[in-house]
């Protein structure tokens, strides 16, 4: 890990470190105390720098955190945002980093003819997991000085980011406590997607799980996907208000904006005891 700068955000104390990971930006930001909690987010061009995120919109990650947490009497989380490997000489980077590997490699099909090109064989799901559990929050932690087996840990993300972290507690129940999957890109796989997301989850106990769409652009084509979702949810033991939220947010859309506006309610979600 080498640290190649520093940066401020309005309203939020201390910095945010801008990290380099064998060529994959990570940036993040911890509070000054001594913190219980870690949420790591895909898409980390959009988490903190409006000069790397979409449309120069960001998330405004830290400070939902630093709203819910002082309203919950506690620490706020630190907070990792892994940038996707997309770029021009990699111009698919970001699908092969947050495609689930598996499902789609066990023969899950995409129905959008402007994928067809692209060969599962491809993807690298697993190993850009495995690179965030076992080398990218480790490194970050131990910077941090906080010790990352007693934190409790959330994956964040939206659209194909939203899938990626239902598969990562998925495959890491070990690891991650809480999944907050927003605006979840079903239709890359359509029912048998959902039906292989969602019978990998852990099974219900001891993690939380956040799901939720808009009704405007690219999310309103999530509503059916979605609904089959919640029922496989409830049928599998997930209990809402309680280990599983589900949301539909009217007129809210595809994008940094609408996500940033409702933050706080998957942030407050995870965080509340």
């Amino acid at each position: 890990m080498k640290i190649n700068m520093r940066f401020q955000i309005r309203g939020v104390q201390g910095f945010v470190n801008s990290a380099d990971f064998n060529g994959r930006r990570v940036d993040f930001w911890a509070p000054e105390a001594t913190t219980g909690h870690l949420l790591i987010a895909h898409d980390g061009q959009n988490v903190f720098d409006p000069r790397t995120a979409t449309r120069r919109r960001t998330w405004h990650m830290a400070e939902s955190a630093i709203r819910v947490s002082e309203k919950l009497g506690i620490i706020p989380p630190a907070i990792i945002g892994v940038f996707h490997s997309g770029s021009n000489e990699n111009p698919y980077g970001r699908i092969y980093d947050l495609t689930p590997e598996d499902p789609f490699k066990a023969g899950i099909k995409n129905p959008d003819p402007s994928f067809s090109h692209l060969d599962v064989k491809d993807l690298y799901g697993n190993k850009y997991l495995s690179s965030i559990t076992d080398e990218i929050a480790p490194k970050i932690c131990n910077f941090l000085e906080l010790d990352i087996a007693a934190l409790n840990k959330a994956i964040i993300g939206a659209s194909m980011g939203g899938l990626a972290s239902l598969y990562g507690i998925a495959r890491r129940p070990d690891f991650f406590t809480t999944c907050l999957a927003l605006s979840t890109h079903w239709s890359c796989g359509e029912m048998p997607l959902v039906d292989a997301m969602i019978d990998a989850l852990p099974k219900p106990a001891n993690h939380k799980i956040w799901m939720s769409h808009g009704t405007k652009g690219i999310d309103s084509h999530y509503g059916p996907f979605q609904k089959y979702a919640d029922q496989k949810m409830l049928k599998t033991g997930w209990r809402i208000g309680r280990d599983f939220q589900t949301h539909v947010y009217p007129r809210s859309r595809h994008n940094e904006r609408s996500w940033a506006k409702y933050l706080d309610q998957p942030m407050n979600f995870w965080l509340q005891s």
